[in-house]
């Protein structure tokens, strides 16, 4: 197969123009002992990025993959942060380098929820697909899937020593599990609606609830298993025919209180919020002595959570004031009053503390409770901005002081507009509020500048000016080198949706909503102001027809030029004389971009209903027409000096095509909303894009031909993978479904793992039956002849034994994976597993992975194991061996555990004396400075 034509490809070089994503929370994290409250860790499109909140800048990256981030949960040692992703998976991420070494994959949709416990040995997650999943830390694998809310999961929460799980859902309930039996015991069922989040508060005994109205609903927990004497037998009552009517109530008593054995959790009151609207987010601090909630709007309400000491001084001095009243009363009536009783109330015990106004809507809220009573709290908003601000909570009425924003790397609206500048380096975007230019190196900003709404822009020749053309007509001149607004120009009436610059660079020409075409000269004239000439643009002539226009171009042979209008056609006019020459009708929607072919050959147009056409300009015969994208197509335009074109379309995809073969060529995925706009570099090495996500992204050029089989061929794989991950999950025999279930999820590397297994085994069963046929032969010739050769595999991993090769394979199987893996292994393969795991255990070869996989494989296949007598002396033999081995590896472990405490002790006493060494050294010093001091001031007097 030879290459006809060779086609390069292009690959996602940065994400930038985001600063922080909507669809993640927000989360304060702390960096290789740094300092509380300064750095925030956002989700940005697949990313993390970490920002510095003091220097405004991006210290770190998390790299994502492909899917976006959807929740954030920093770990409680501060190493490490858990990311969410919109898949289901989830990515455990060093903070100290930035790497991943650790993935869960349980759920089928976007995770909503994440909380560590407070070791940081247990994780869970709460989904979209409404289950909530318990992971294991260090061991790296899932223990269970607990089944139960019929909705997305928005809080879980794990309570510190009870091994007790509440999680709360859009379902409207709050359900408490009991983790050691993994079942639910409890389920509040006191709210009208959503429940979107939670809060724990006064050491776990009372927990907040916010839902779709604007009362924070308190619940009291008491927890009623330490009431009990341990061991204290239920009295059993005889059976008798005459049974009381009472003992019939007590059974019944002691029915309904079956789910309050464990804790009772009673309504203590609500706390009303200023917003009318649903809780969005709900936070509280490290000791959750700081409430922090707020609504769809830009205030946040800080409440105080008071302690009990504090409460109790608040009743006493209540007590006083209501003595007072009455003794007041009294001395006014003359009749003595009873004694004055204060109630306490849930207002008693939560105090609203401040409001903080943002300068937008907020979206999340994280705060942190810093040293010398500092709160820090930090805000996610909805336009693409963090803020953060510091008060203190010890005064009497605290005032937030904004301590940063972070505007500077991105809009605060989607970028409609992009372009290059001639020499390759800078980038413009414009958005509804802001122009920025970007060096495209560094990708840091150059200039901000405010604007218009801009539509459409363009660098004039010389790159020292650029001209937006905006949403009320206008067209705004920008100076580059002082970042000043040169001049505003009244163009049109309506909107100015397309702008071009002339081939021979000399002028512009502008399509509007006001259905005209004008054309537009560059003149310098001298400044009122000042001596300097300055930039403008001089109307010469103005093309009037019958629809609005949606975009204009030039031929690059200056001859023609191409409109498109409202009423899906494409009209071309002769330049000079205006002379209507072709329409090119066809398309059933309005054509929202073309573009023209460097030899002017060639027009591609774009239009919303989702196709590309590619006509020749000589005659305006369409030569092919494309079903492009899923949506309608925004925007496209051609690589210098070739046929090859690229369209972005609503389907968040960009696509590359070859003009002349009418071929796909590649698919650049990677925006996560609808794609409005992108401009390719004049050598066509570069292609930036904008999204509804708030992204921008640098594309670029490699040096890597694309073979458009191999590519169709890599996409029918993707297709085949995706749809054998999809597919229904391995079934246990003899399992029915309950509340919990095993926490892993088919998925297309735990089908490749088991793959991988099985092949290892038929390695080990084909090296076997050539050593016994080895065997045979010599015995037959009565001579030892030469042994056959190995596989080829075993002397590439260095001459290991096949049984040793099994091993291997398992061990590189990835311990979160490891029991979808081994479900998905048919059963054949298990006996020849069992009888290998025997010998491991008997040579003390990774005594725990094998126990795990024996424990399960003898979980899942009891029925079949149990009935086979063929397998009973391997299980006899695996049962003594496991027993013996496990003690072992105990006793070790408990000899270095003791060891460890030993050594901890010893250097605790040393350094206790050592530091009473230091203590008395200083006091001695201190003596000795005083005298010196006694002795001037004596010989002074």
């Amino acid at each position: 197969m030879g290459l006809t034509k060779q086609y390069l490809r292009y690959v996602s070089s940065a994400v930038f123009g985001v600063i922080g994503s909507q669809k993640a929370n927000i989360a304060y994290v702390t960096l290789r002992g740094g300092e509380k409250g300064r750095y925030v860790a956002v989700a940005a499109c697949e990313h993390v990025f970490i920002w510095d909140v003091r220097k405004g800048e991006k210290i770190l990256i998390l790299q994502g993959q492909k899917h976006e981030v959807t929740f954030l949960r920093p770990s409680p040692d501060g190493i490490h942060i858990a990311v969410g992703y919109e898949d289901g998976a989830v990515r455990i991420f060093s903070l100290l380098n930035g790497e991943s070494n650790v993935s869960f994959n349980g759920h089928k949709s976007a995770v909503s929820a994440i909380q560590y416990d407070r070791l940081g040995a247990q994780l869970v997650t709460g989904s979209k697909d409404t289950d909530v999943i318990v992971w294991d830390v260090i061991n790296e694998c899932g223990l269970y899937r607990l089944k139960g809310h019929k909705d997305v999961i928005t809080q879980a929460l794990f309570i510190t020593d009870k091994n007790l799980l509440v999680t709360s859902s859009k379902d409207s309930f709050v359900k408490w599990w009991d983790l050691d039996t993994q079942h639910c015991f409890k389920t509040v069922v006191g709210h009208r609606s959503e429940v979107w989040g939670m809060a724990l508060l006064n050491q776990e005994n009372r927990l907040l609830t916010g839902s779709a109205d604007s009362e924070l609903r308190a619940w009291d927990i008491s927890y009623l298993e330490e009431e009990k004497a341990d061991g204290e037998p239920k009295q059993k009552k005889g059976k008798s025919l005459l049974v009381d009517d009472d003992d019939e109530d007590e059974e019944e008593g002691l029915e309904e209180s079956l789910d309050e054995r464990i804790l009772s959790c009673k309504k203590a009151g609500s706390i009303l919020r200023e917003a009318r609207d649903r809780v969005v987010s709900l936070a509280t601090d490290a000791k959750a002595r700081v409430l922090a909630c707020h609504g769809n709007d830009s205030i946040l309400e800080l409440f105080t959570v008071l302690s009990e000491e504090e409460v109790q001084r608040r009743m006493t001095k209540k007590l006083k004031k209501a003595k007072k009243k009455a003794a007041k009363a009294q001395g006014d009536g003359g009749e003595e009053g009873a004694e004055p009783v204060v109630e306490r109330s849930l207002k008693d015990e939560i105090l609203k503390l401040t409001n903080i106004k943002a300068s937008a809507k907020i979206r999340w809220v994280e705060c942190v409770s810093c040293a010398g009573g500092e709160l820090k709290v930090a805000l996610l908003l909805q336009n693409n901005t963090i803020e953060t601000y510091s008060l203190k909570t010890s005064e009497k009425t605290p005032a937030a002081n904004k301590t940063a924003r972070l505007t500077l790397g991105g809009h605060r609206t989607d970028v409609r507009t992009l372009a290059f500048s001639s020499d390759n380096l800078a980038v413009l975007s414009a958005s509804g509020d802001t122009v920025k230019v970007w060096n495209r190196s560094t990708l840091q900003v150059i200039r901000t500048m405010a604007c218009e709404y801009a539509l459409c822009s363009l660098f004039v020749p010389g790159d020292r000016q650029i001209i937006l053309g905006t949403k009320s007509g206008k067209l705004q001149i920008f100076e580059l080198a002082s970042g000043s607004l040169l001049e505003t120009v009244d163009a049109h009436d309506g909107a100015l949706w397309s702008l071009c610059l002339a081939p021979d660079q000399r002028g512009i020409v502008t399509g509007s909503a006001d259905k005209t075409v004008k054309f537009w000269e560059f003149e310098l004239i001298k400044d009122s102001g000042s001596s300097q000439k300055r930039l403008t643009v001089k109307h010469t002539r103005t093309l009037q027809l019958e629809e609005d226009v949606l975009c204009v171009r030039f031929s690059p042979d200056h001859r023609l030029l191409a409109v498109s209008l409202l009423d899906c056609t494409v009209k071309i006019f002769y330049t000079d004389t205006l002379k209507f020459f072709l329409s090119l009708y066809g398309h059933k929607l309005p054509v929202l971009c073309l573009d023209i072919s460097h030899d002017s050959a060639l027009i591609a147009t774009g239009s919303a209903d989702r196709n590309v056409k590619i006509w020749g300009l000589d005659f305006g015969d369409c030569h092919r027409s494309m079903f492009a994208h899923d949506d309608s197509v925004m925007f496209l335009q051609f690589v210098p000096k070739t046929h090859l074109f690229f369209t972005a379309g609503k389907d968040k995809k960009i696509k590359q095509w070859d003009a002349d073969k009418f071929e796909h060529i590649q698919t650049l995925e990677g925006h996560h909303r609808e794609v409005w706009c992108l401009t390719i570099s004049p050598n066509g090495d570069h292609l930036v894009s904008s999204s509804h996500d708030k992204s921008l992204r640098l594309w670029e050029r490699t040096r890597e031909p694309i073979i458009l089989e191999m590519e169709r061929e890599m996409e029918r794989e993707a297709e085949f993978e995706e749809s054998m991950s999809k597919g229904d999950a391995p079934v246990v025999p003899g399992e029915t479904q309950g509340e919990a279930a095993p926490a892993g999820k088919k998925t297309i590397e735990t089908v490749k793992a088991a793959e991988r297994i099985m092949e290892a085994l038929e390695l080990y069963k084909e090296e076997n039956r050539k050593m016994e046929e080895h065997k045979y032969v010599c015995e037959t010739a009565g001579k030892e002849l030469p042994p056959p050769k190995p596989n080829p595999i075993l002397v590439a991993f260095g001459n290991i034994s096949p049984s040793r090769y099994v091993l291997d394979v398992i061990k590189k199987v990835r311990s979160s994976e490891l029991e979808v893996s081994l479900l998905v292994l048919p059963f054949p393969y298990v006996p020849e597993l069992l009888t290998l795991f025997n010998g491991y255990v008997q040579q003390g070869l990774e005594v725990e992975l094998v126990c795990r996989c024996l424990f399960f494989l003898l979980k899942i296949h009891f029925g079949v194991i149990s009935g086979n007598q063929m397998l009973l002396s391997v299980i006899d033999q695996l049962r003594t061996n496991t027993l013996s081995k496990v003690r072992e590896i105990r006793d070790v472990m408990g000899f270095n555990s003791a060891a460890l405490q030993f050594l901890q002790r010893d250097i605790e006493s040393k350094e206790d004396v050592t530091f009473f060494a230091e203590a008395t050294g200083k006091l001695s010093e201190k003596k000795k400075r005083r005298r010196k001091r006694e002795r001037a001031v004596l010989t002074i007097a």
